[in-house]
């Protein structure tokens, strides 16, 4: 087995990082737990929450990453459902954006320093008890490769994992300008906004993508 054998085309990996990256920017609770701490306790805390969660996205994605591969050895056509169903999942979310809006409001009270690895355990706490994360990669990676490929189950790995370096270099910058980074976003509510749509066109369109192609 090569490295080849994990890794999708080229395409498929622009639109991966296209969905990871409006994934990052759009305002949530996870943005607002690396910011509200950065902001309150200073950057090392922000960016050590960060890792937290970015700790608890790993062990999300290969539990989930293994799940789907199991579930594509013993059913190719249940896999192939899960799709649909997760495409219709990712509709909902579209939808949610645009009704309900980003989630986004830090403290910037100031609290007692705390060690990096409180924050860092306080961060992975809150990823891995979110269930909401397990089932939008559930529904979020299948959409990337089909059950027909021989080598499905190593791409969604590859994949899973590299939703971690695509996010970075959003995710660092926002917490090391937390200051600035939260102001900006509570003077510019069309700029939140905005982000809702771009998050609601993308997941649209990568569900429209799928159930077109069971259509046919």
């Amino acid at each position: 087995m090569t490295l080849a054998n994990f890794v999708p085309d080229f395409s498929v990996i622009l639109q991966f990082a296209v969905a990871v990256f409006v994934i990052a920017i759009t305002p949530g609770p996870d943005m607002t737990l690396f910011v509200g701490r950065a902001l309150s306790q200073g950057r090392a805390a922000g960016l050590a929450c960060m890792t937290g969660a970015m700790t608890g996205i790993m062990i999300h994605t290969l539990l989930v990453s293994l799940g789907l591969s199991a579930l594509i050895v013993a059913s190719p056509q249940a896999f192939f459902v899960l799709k649909v169903a997760g495409a219709g999942y990712l509709i909902f979310l579209a939808f949610q954006a645009i009704r309900h809006g980003s989630a986004f409001s830090p403290e910037a009270r100031p609290e007692k320093q705390r060690p990096f690895f409180r924050n860092w355990a306080l961060g992975l706490m809150i990823n891995l008890l979110n269930p909401k994360i397990v089932l939008f990669f559930m529904t979020f990676l299948p959409q990337f490769v089909t059950a027909s490929d021989p080598y499905a189950p190593q791409k969604l790995l590859f994949l899973g994992l590299l939703f971690i370096p695509l996010s970075l270099p959003v995710t660092v910058p926002m917490v090391l300008a937390a200051d600035s980074f939260s102001s900006m976003l509570k003077r510019a509510p069309r700029l939140m906004r905005l982000t809702d749509y771009l998050f609601a066109g993308v997941f649209s369109a990568f569900a429209f993508r799928i159930l077109t192609a069971s259509a046919k």
